[in-house]
């Protein structure tokens, strides 16, 4: 159990006018602290776990501050193990703060970000890596992003890290008899190879889905860029799936860049409407296209747009191949609608897509995630059901860490070398996928990982 389970306590919900906003509380006596400022105090201290109780939350003066209700929770059938309750409240921000106010009167300590999950992680509730997926589950910002989180909350990583722990553990078990009976002629070490080198293999394989783990968790910053009058703005409100940016014949309509947040085939992407590239003396469209180069320059990806109708003429040619050796880059292809062909001109790889009517959308979106994922075009996009990715740099260099040591063990025994020294080198990977899990953990680890964490959470 926790040795430190001071009563704690944090507004779980976000602040803002809402029907409900929740208050948490856990620790040693949290639920007798809480009846001190109940409307009935007897019923909180003997209520059942999990049962629910009406009342109200009063000050000091015994003035009534909300009408609430309570869940109890008794250790260690709670989500932290320890002694927990719940208060739903109006969720009016000022009554919020309120209530919380009166609770931290009482003599709860204000909770620390990630400090409910830290506890629950401390007393056995979950390991590290749900752990991790909590977070993560709270930060999706897409339905594929969510649904890789909840497999991870759900122990696929845990599982998946286990099952390599057992088989390394089994690779031990000859090692060990030959340094436990040193004195004995047992021969050359007798150890499953391929076994051993699966297990690395494993290690390597679900640390290198980090990559496809964070876009989905994270996203992505894509620019459009091109030259005036290519349709980007077209192209950017298509993908947006709403008028944002204006639209017109006018060359240098969009002076500044334009951005929003959307969803392309479950990866969130920060996309972004730059102004047109063209010489202008205008002062104020020079500016803009100063800050676009910015823009562009920090984008993951950059879609350079071409009108079909002209075809990609030798300064698109040669703004896009500055842009693919700078950054990566696709060429679109739009207005396809208004010409019989679709004619490159001096570009090459392009995707046709039409902005007006949405051809070739479907396209690009798989373009776009293939060239975040560097998968080749066309090929698989979206998060494989059912397999571990992970979305941890923590875990990703772990398992690495875990990889490289068993390399050195199968180096180790094809040297013939002691037995003593092939340990070291499978101790050193399973102590690296103990860290994964939190089996060997140390506070230091533990305050890095829960400091991103929302409070209450």
């Amino acid at each position: 159990m926790n040795s430190d389970e001071h009563p704690i306590a944090a507004i779980a919900t976000a602040v803002g006018p809402a029907a409900i906003a929740v208050i948490r509380v856990s620790g040693s006596g949290s639920v007798h602290l809480l009846s001190s400022r109940f409307s009935r105090p007897d019923a909180l201290r003997s209520a059942a776990g999990h049962s629910l109780h009406r009342g109200s939350i009063h000050d000091e003066e015994h003035r009534i501050v909300d009408d609430v209700l309570v869940a109890v929770y008794r250790a260690p059938g709670s989500y932290t193990g320890e002694e927990s309750a719940e208060v739903f409240c109006h969720g009016s921000p000022a009554g919020v703060r309120r209530v919380f106010g009166v609770l931290l009167s009482a003599g709860f300590a204000a909770a620390a970000p990630g400090e409910f999950t830290r506890r629950a992680f401390i007393n056995g509730k979950l390991d590290l890596t749900r752990a991790e997926a909590v977070n993560e589950v709270v930060g999706a910002q897409t339905t594929d992003a969510h649904a890789l989180a909840m497999e991870r909350l759900s122990g696929s990583v845990e599982r998946a890290v286990e099952e390599v722990r057992a088989q390394l553990i089994a690779m031990m078990a000859p090692i060990a008899i030959q340094l436990d009976y040193p004195e004995e002629e047992t021969g050359p070490i007798d150890a499953d190879r391929d076994a051993l080198r699966a297990a690395g293999e494993r290690c390597r394989s679900i640390a290198l889905t980090c990559a496809r783990g964070r876009l989905y968790q994270h996203g992505a910053r894509v620019a459009i860029a091109g030259r005036t009058n290519a349709g980007k703005s077209s192209l950017f409100n298509r993908l947006l799936r709403q008028d944002r940016s204006i639209v017109s014949d006018v060359h240098g309509t969009t002076r500044d860049y334009v951005e929003a947040l959307i969803d392309v085939d479950g990866v969130p992407v920060r996309l972004f409407d730059t102004a047109g590239l063209r010489e202008s003396a205008e002062t104020i469209e020079q500016e803009g296209m100063r800050r676009s180069s910015s823009v562009v320059a920090a984008a993951d990806l950059v879609l350079y747009v071409v009108d079909a109708g002209e075809g990609g003429t030798l300064e698109d040619a040669e703004r896009l191949e500055r842009m693919r050796r700078e950054s990566r880059t696709l060429c679109v292809l739009n207005k396809v609608d208004l010409v019989k062909s679709a004619p490159e001109g001096a570009l090459g790889g392009c995707i046709p897509v039409s902005a007006l009517t949405g051809a070739g959308i479907d396209r690009l979106n798989d373009a776009i995630v293939s060239s975040l994922l560097d998968e080749t075009a066309g090929g698989p996009t979206g998060p494989a059901t059912g397999s571990v990715i992970i979305d941890s740099e923590r875990q990703r260099d772990l398992l690495l860490r875990a990889a490289d040591a068993v390399d050195r063990a199968l180096e180790s025994l094809s040297a013939a070398m002691p037995a003593d020294i092939v340990a070291v080198d499978l101790q050193e990977a399973l102590a690296a996928i103990g860290e994964i899990t939190g089996e060997v953990s140390t506070a230091e680890i533990l305050d890095e990982m829960f400091r991103g964490f929302c409070v209450g959470k």
